[in-house]
């Protein structure tokens, strides 16, 4: 009991010291118990389904975060990834018999593989003609669908595939976990020593390879990581749906991704994840106005990227918080002085 009890207190002395302080971390730690808690308040299939869908699709577009945002390896074509993992879980699922504990995990492999196959000739590719050649690759692929249709299914995609699990709620607890998951390791992995020289490459990628870093095997490594994250949601999104298909692969697809990274705010991970729980429900409730739904929703994303260049949310972040210009430690932006060095904040 003593030693429970010293781990308990310790575990309070971290969570107040660093969690409590920034009104950023508390908004995240409400945000993962509102996710956690809200079966418990209410069972709604449709809200459920809505939610469901985001925590995919917010996987999705922090992987492209993961790519893009940190390395400045610009990618176009997004979907890629997702319709690899898509299409290798439910093939694999139909006709292997794969369940989808066992599929989703080898659509991520196989999306891994996609990262290389685009990675390796993009090596030498930046800016537009990079973003081009990429987008280049979904629209590829989906020949390839098109091309073979007694394996893919051709424009009518695979369909009856088998469900995550027995109920809407099981499905809403296995792909929240996922995201809380799959979020917190991109996060992690960009505050990594990796993370760090992912920033380098974006600012400066003569200086990191003057440095002696291998830069190539750096932005492979980012290819098949974010290819990674983003198959598992590929096949995450075929199970749930229980169906493949072109859609997966299509551009609109991939700019989507992109909307939500901007939106939200690159090169943080946790930008794009809100971005998605802010605009994909926001899209479902402008189906009640089907007549100004695209033109409503342009509109939010014109004037968020007006007035807020960098993101919605690290702008939200910069009302409410100041960086110590000596520490570089986050403070809330009523206090003075810095919680930890004590320097004035202007």
């Amino acid at each position: 009991m003593g030693i429970l009890g010293f781990y308990l207190r310790k575990l309070y002395t971290v969570f107040k010291g660093e969690v409590l302080v920034l009104p950023s971390r508390v908004v995240v730690l409400l945000f993962f118990l509102v996710l956690i808690f809200l079966p418990v308040v209410t069972q709604d299939p449709y809200l459920l389904r809505i939610l469901i869908l985001s925590s995919i699709f917010a996987i999705l577009a922090a992987s492209w975060d993961l790519l893009s945002g940190f390395t400045g390896q610009m990618n176009f074509g997004h979907a890629l990834f997702f319709g690899v993992g898509a299409y290798t879980a439910a093939l694999l699922n139909l006709h292997a018999h794969i369940p989808p504990w066992g599929s989703i995990p080898l659509g991520g492999l196989a999306a891994v593989l996609a990262g290389l196959i685009i990675g390796i000739p993009c090596l030498r590719l930046k800016g537009t003609y990079l973003a081009l050649t990429t987008l280049a690759f979904p629209i590829i692929l989906m020949g390839i669908v098109f091309a073979i249709p007694d394996v893919t299914g051709g424009e009518l995609g695979v369909s009856g595939l088998a469900r995550l699990s027995g109920s809407r709620i099981t499905d809403y607890y296995i792909t929240v976990a996922l995201m809380l998951g799959l979020s917190t390791i991109m996060w992690k992995i960009t505050t990594s020593h990796t993370g760090i020289i992912f920033h380098a490459i974006r600012e400066d990628e003569v200086a990191v390879r003057t440095a002696g870093i291998n830069t190539t095997r750096y932005k492979l490594l980012a290819f098949s990581l974010s290819g990674f994250f983003a198959g598992i949601a590929g096949g995450l999104y075929a199970h749930f749906m229980r169906i493949a298909g072109p859609a997966n692969l299509e551009v609109s697809m991939s700019f989507t991704v992109v909307i939500w990274a901007i939106f939200g705010g690159v090169a943080t991970i946790y930008g794009p994840i809100g971005a998605v729980f802010i605009l994909f429900p926001l899209l479902e409730l402008l189906h009640f106005w089907p007549e100004y739904r695209m033109l409503m929703f342009a509109l939010i994303i014109l004037l968020t990227l007006l007035y807020m260049p960098n993101g919605l949310l690290p702008w939200v972040r910069n009302k409410i918080e100041k960086e110590c210009p000596r520490c570089k430690i986050r403070n809330v932006a009523t206090r003075s002085a810095c919680r930890v060095c004590t320097a004035a904040l202007d």
